[in-house]
């Protein structure tokens, strides 16, 4: 008799092999290759107790969303993830497992506005302090860590909207040494680009609903965890204090949970986030090369272009320098003709389709941080560079810019 070939350790393929099958393993019922929708809330037990494959409950694990942890974590290369129903529903699973009050937290001063919505308008009334510093500035970053009392350092790098990078494994060590837990949003780079878990990083921060989902027709958030983390020094977990742990015991507590077919949705464009990433990195590059040589632009936000002040950190850390171009207008009226005059390039707000989208910070995603230390130049421009052919995105740049 021949011995059935045993199952890949999908852990050890390339990327692109583990985004298509890592978790996705044909289905043991049928054969269908992708794994089915499992649009059910409750499941029979066996008895009192007799659970088939854990499941009971769709809040507490659901197959579907199973399966998409599981891709996440092996494309990051963590030990769990954990998948919800959106970023922010994340960020704050997060926050809450890691931060008491009297806690203080360190966040970028150019953070995503609704980071900085969560920490100081949410869990500031709770008691959590924040200080937000350039954490291009290694020295500023140190000593902004409040040892005994920082349980967690956000790191996002590149930042959203002024693109910012920030060395991960030296902001790692200096939380290591605080007893913080390193937390590194990485929505921009993707897993494709950048895998801060490699870099120190203790757990990784995703919107799915860019571009790991890359189609804007699903909107989730997950969080992947570093193999054997551990809450912040000083923080007492309700299953012990494994990091891990007590992110599982929040996102059933707290119930915001990715759905099956968000689920399925998010592992569908997984698949295809290698050949995107290519697309978008290239076609970004282009952009922000010809908005360089344009009269109308003062200055194009790139990390892959040589004169970003963090391009040799993004070099180094990162394959590739992403989809998101900013630039700054001749003005703010400037940037708002800009932004209506478009025809390629679609005015809304989030980011990592497949298709291009322009957006005025200031007055869209960035609003909740107006007259905060964090507020966003009124002459900045955000693009979301998407898969068309480049030569039709940079036309329609010409005759908005013109």
């Amino acid at each position: 008799m021949t011995d059935l070939p045993t199952a890949p350790d999908w852990r050890a393929t390339g990327f692109a092999t583990r985004a298509i099958h890592a978790g996705q393993d044909p289905d043991p019922a049928t054969g269908a290759v992708v794994p089915p929708i499992h649009q059910v809330s409750t499941f029979k037990q066996d008895g009192v107790g007799g659970l088939r494959g854990g499941y009971e409950y769709s809040r507490s694990g659901n197959p579907t969303r199973a399966a998409l942890e599981e891709a996440l974590a092996a494309l990051e290369g963590g030990e769990r993830a954990f998948a919800f129903a959106s970023g922010m529903a994340a960020e704050d699973t997060l926050l809450r497992a890691t931060l008491r009050p009297g806690d203080h937290v360190v966040i970028p001063d150019d953070a995503y506005g609704g980071t900085y919505r969560l920490v100081a308008r949410v869990l500031g009334p709770w008691g959590v302090e924040h200080t937000a510093v350039d954490q291009t500035d290694l020295d500023a970053v140190a000593a902004a860590i409040r040892p005994g009392s920082t349980r967690v350092v956000w790191v996002e790098s590149p930042t959203n909207p002024l693109l910012s990078i920030t060395d991960i494994a030296a902001v790692a060590a200096l939380a290591r040494s605080a007893g913080a837990v390193l937390a590194v949003d990485n929505t921009f780079a993707t897993p494709y680009l950048q895998r801060p878990l490699e870099l120190g990083a203790d757990v990784v921060v995703h919107s799915t609903t860019k571009y790991v989902g890359g189609h804007s027709d699903v909107v989730g958030g997950a969080l992947v965890v570093a193999q054997g983390a551990q809450l912040p020094v000083g923080v007492t977990g309700p299953t012990g204090p494994a990091l891990a742990d007590a992110l599982a015991f929040h996102q059933n507590a707290s119930g915001a949970v990715a759905g099956p077919f968000d689920a399925w949705l998010t592992l569908r464009g997984l698949k295809t986030l290698p050949v995107r990433m290519e697309r978008h990195c290239a076609n970004a590059l282009a952009v922000a090369r010809f908005l360089a040589e344009h009269s109308a632009v003062r200055e194009v936000i790139y990390p892959g272009l040589p004169g970003h002040p963090g391009h040799e950190v993004a070099a180094r850390q990162m394959s590739g320098f992403g989809g998101m171009v900013s630039f700054r207008a001749a003005s703010a009226e400037a940037a708002l003709e800009c932004c209506a005059r478009t025809r390629v390039f679609t005015l809304a707000e989030s980011l990592g389709g497949v298709e291009s989208l322009i957006e005025h910070p200031a007055r869209m995603t960035h609003a909740s941080v107006a007259g905060s230390a964090l507020e966003v130049p009124d002459d900045l421009v955000r693009l979301s560079v998407g898969l068309e052919d480049v030569a039709d995105l940079v036309g329609d740049l010409a005759q908005a810019l013109a």
